[in-house]
C-alpha cells in the first residue's frame, strides 16, 4: 500500500512538474499554434496529477488503518485540507489555463499572428497564483507526509 501511495505522490509530482515545464515554454513563445500546442499538452500532466491525486488520497487513507496514525492526528488533518485546496486551486486554474488554450487555437486559425491578449493571459496574476498555489499546497503535503510533524 505504501508503495502505490507513494507512486502516486510522484505522479503528482511529475504531473506538476510537466506543467510548469510546458507553460513557462509557452510564456516564451509568440506565435499562437505553438503556445496551444505547448498548453495542450498540458493535459497529459493534468492526467498524472489526477491519477495521483486519487491515488494518494485513496490509499493514503487505507494507510491509516494499518499503521499507528489517524484522522485525528494534526499533520493528517493539515495533510487532507491542503489535498482540497490543491484540487480547488488547480482545477479553478486549470479552467482559467483551457480558455487561455482556446484563444490561442482560434489566433492559430485566424493568422497565427502575435496577440497582446493572449500575451496577457499568459501572464495573468490570477491563474498564475492559482497554478502556483496549488503546487505550493503539494509541495507543502509531501514535506507534512515525510516529516510528520507531532509523531
Amino acid at each position: 500500500m505504501l508503495l502505490i501511495h507513494v507512486g502516486g505522490a510522484f505522479c503528482v509530482l511529475a504531473g506538476a512538474l510537466l506543467a510548469v515545464v510546458l507553460s513557462r515554454a509557452a510564456l516564451r513563445r509568440e506565435r499562437p499554434s505553438e503556445i496551444a500546442l505547448l498548453l495542450g499538452l498540458i493535459r497529459v500532466s493534468v492526467v498524472l496529477i489526477v491519477l495521483g491525486m486519487a491515488t494518494t488520497l485513496a490509499f493514503g487513507l487505507w494507510l491509516l488503518n494499518d499503521t499507528a496514525y489517524d484522522l485525528a492526528d494534526g499533520w493528517v488533518g493539515a495533510a487532507l485540507a491542503l489535498w482540497l485546496v490543491a484540487l480547488a486551486a488547480g482545477g479553478i486554474g486549470g479552467r482559467r489555463d483551457r480558455k487561455t488554450r482556446e484563444l490561442a487555437e482560434q489566433l492559430a486559425g485566424e493568422g497565427d499572428a502575435p496577440s497582446a491578449e493572449l500575451r496577457a493571459r499568459l501572464r495573468d496574476p490570477v491563474s498564475l497564483v492559482l497554478s502556483y498555489g496549488s503546487g505550493a499546497a503539494v509541495l507543502a503535503i509531501l514535506v507534512l507526509m515525510i516529516w510528520k510533524p507531532g509523531s
